[in-house]
């Protein structure tokens, strides 16, 4: 039995009126609303085959037909127009560029935010990991008469500041110096190089305050840690509540708590990673309470070594168009966002 462009037709209209309506599509519904010219009994017959080949199936006896997982992977590998980006969405993406955003964290959340806002799924994104995490820069600079401003900076841009207290500080010619002597002694180590001769080294250095050097310590290890591992923000949970599919609240409850266990999202973004697109469809998905669901991911790169991963979360019959074409948009605005960042840790 071959698949005819009657069939593939025919196809196309159920899986563009479910995903618009949620409800199973019947043959005379295709009648009336996409002129194929044939009739109702000619796609009826046409629908039996798509279901006996497992492109379709009827949830019930006397209902109309739904999209299969593999209808929808022909679909999307096949069949699927490219969607380009409206001038509202593209407005929407560049403004999260027009904010002053210093922070990378800070970025990763206010892009999930958009992309959830945007498509009314679930997303969630990775910061951007590299594969060593080196010291380049490190800065000091006073807050107030009892606070400094630590700003650590990775070889791969990743950036993270830390807000010290202490009892007083040195002036700001001094805590220019203490910054020199910190660029001098890690610059360009990984964490397990700082050693205790070069601590004791720097705690001569700094002299009477010696003790600033353990908070800076600490935050170089929380900062280097963290550059190490994934990190992932996650907005638009709730959304998944909006579409029938999840009305049943057993699964709903097994997808919400899916969704909280960060190491199942991290997980699931690695094994994404490798590719600049990769969309999973229902029981492609290795997570049982995700076989409902369709997750697309999208890569984007701050250099060769360095990249992170954006996901969204959806019922299979998610708009795959729109959401690939939001995701591609996404990945040029957040790529051109750090590439700003970093140029500007490179000047600073």
């Amino acid at each position: 039995m071959s698949l005819n462009d009657r069939k593939i037709q025919i196809l196309q209209a159920i899986i563009n009126d479910y995903i618009e309506t949620a409800e199973p599509v019947g043959s005379r519904t295709i009648a009336k609303k996409y002129n194929l010219g044939i009739s109702s009994a000619t796609i009826r017959n046409e629908m039996s085959d798509l279901e006996e080949m497992g492109f379709i199936m009827q949830p019930h006896a006397s209902s109309g037909r739904i999209p299969s997982d593999m209808g929808y992977r022909l679909y999307v590998d096949h069949l699927m127009k490219k969607r380009e980006l409206s001038f509202e969405e593209q407005r929407y993406l560049q403004g999260i560029i027009s904010r002053d955003i210093s922070q990378i964290d800070y970025l990763m959340e206010e892009t999930a935010k958009a992309l959830s806002a945007l498509t009314n799924y679930t997303t969630f994104i990775s910061e951007p990991v590299g594969q060593r995490a080196r010291i380049k820069q490190i800065r000091l600079l006073p807050l107030d008469m009892t606070s400094v401003l630590l700003v650590i900076v990775t070889e791969d841009n990743f950036m993270k500041n830390h807000v010290m207290k202490l009892n007083s500080i040195p002036d700001e010619e001094r805590i220019f110096e203490i910054g020199m002597y910190l660029n001098r002694a890690f610059q360009g180590c990984a964490l397990q190089q700082i050693d205790q001769t070069v601590i004791r080294e720097l705690q001569f250095e700094l002299g009477e305050y010696k003790g600033l050097l353990k908070p800076i310590l600490k935050a170089l290890q929380i900062t280097m840690q963290a550059a190490e591992r994934v990190q992932v923000h996650m907005s638009g949970a709730k959304n998944i509540l909006a579409f029938p599919e999840f009305s049943d609240i057993s699964k709903a409850k097994s997808l919400f708590q899916t969704l909280e266990e960060k190491d199942v999202l991290v997980t699931l973004l690695e094994e994404c990673k490798s590719n600049d697109l990769h969309v999973l469809i229902g029981s492609e998905n290795t997570v049982q309470s995700m076989k409902d669901c369709s997750v697309i991911t999208a890569t984007y790169k701050l250099s060769d070594d360095t990249r992170g991963t954006i996901g969204i979360v959806g019922p299979t019959r998610m708009d795959y168009s729109q959401v690939i074409s939001v995701l591609n948009g996404m990945v040029q605005n957040i790529e051109k966002v750090l590439r700003s960042l970093s140029d500007n840790n490179k000047d600073g």
